[in-house]
């Protein structure tokens, strides 16, 4: 009860202070938002937080909805909020205000296209989900050639069994995805991370961690921790982006897991959380997953 008593008063403040600096300054909060911060993620990050508490329904959709033209969003916002175009003021404030709903709207669009392909489970009568699978064999090891499509030597690259199949039903053709669009992009860094994937005692199932390492960066972009990534470093939300997210998962990972010896695999979990914990700390500070390895 007191809590929600808090939240309204603190809401009834915020709005009786918009208007008091609407009264004194004629402008709305979003053009304050767009004059006074330089930085564009300090800037979307205020401008979807506006729009997220706006009383206007039409306002708060903006920030969710998938299918939008930024244009049509941008002329309803100086419309609700009453701001004249004819100033010349004002077409710094519709450019940058359009930049920013780029950066939300597109969020939330691959916020949808990565569940989609998380939602496609791996069918081994699928060629196209064979051929990847093969891709990702003969990317991490060129001079060992995979003698059958069920083999112990799935185990090499870190599956559990025989068939790697089974492995993806977590996160789907997702897992299968970044696992190859990583060693693709970054060969060489994918085989030393398998190389040390096979140490004698700090070794681990680098697939299987690769898997975990998509449920991560799946769970970090449904729960918003990746906004400021995207909208700091002013990168499209595509998903080869949120590949390269995954990419600097594996290698900070890999680093993380080697630097921490562990006595056994055992300690597997306890380490992925203290990995996770620095990565949210990242994210909250620095903003930007950047790895010195992959520039």
């Amino acid at each position: 009860m007191f809590a929600q008593l808090l939240k309204y008063l603190q809401s009834l403040i915020y709005g009786i202070m918009k208007s008091i600096y609407r009264w004194l300054t004629g402008t709305c909060e979003l053009q304050r938002i767009c004059k006074s911060c330089n930085e564009i993620g300090d800037r979307t990050t205020a401008v979807e937080k506006s729009l997220g508490s706006s009383k206007t329904e039409t306002l708060r959709k903006i920030t969710t909805s998938l299918e939008i033209n930024i244009n049509d969003a941008v002329q309803h916002i100086v419309i609700v909020k009453n701001i004249d175009t004819e100033l010349s003021m004002n077409n710094e404030f519709i450019c940058n205000i359009s930049k920013c709903l780029v950066q939300i709207c597109s969020y939330s669009v691959l916020k949808d296209h990565v569940e989609s392909i998380r939602n496609i489970p791996y069918n081994s009568g699928n060629n196209e989900h064979e051929a990847m699978l093969i891709k990702l064999w003969n990317t991490l090891c060129p001079d060992n050639p995979l003698e059958n499509r069920i083999s112990k030597q799935w185990k090499e690259i870190g599956f559990q069994g025989l068939n790697p199949e089974t492995d993806f039903r977590g996160m789907g053709l997702l897992g299968l995805q970044q696992l190859v669009y990583f060693t693709e992009r970054y060969t060489q860094i994918a085989r030393k991370v398998l190389s040390h994937s096979h140490h004698p005692t700090y070794g681990y199932s680098m697939a299987l961690v690769g898997i975990h390492l998509t449920s991560m960066a799946y769970t970090l972009l449904l729960e918003d921790a990746l906004k400021p990534h995207f909208y700091y470093s002013n990168v499209s939300c595509s998903i080869d982006e949120f590949h390269e997210v995954y990419c600097y998962l594996m290698v900070e990972f890999d680093s993380f897991w080697m630097s921490e010896k562990p006595e056994s695999v055992l300690k597997f979990n306890e380490i992925k959380e203290k990995f996770l914990l620095n990565t949210q700390r990242n994210l909250k500070t620095v903003h930007v997953l950047r790895s010195y390895e992959l520039m």
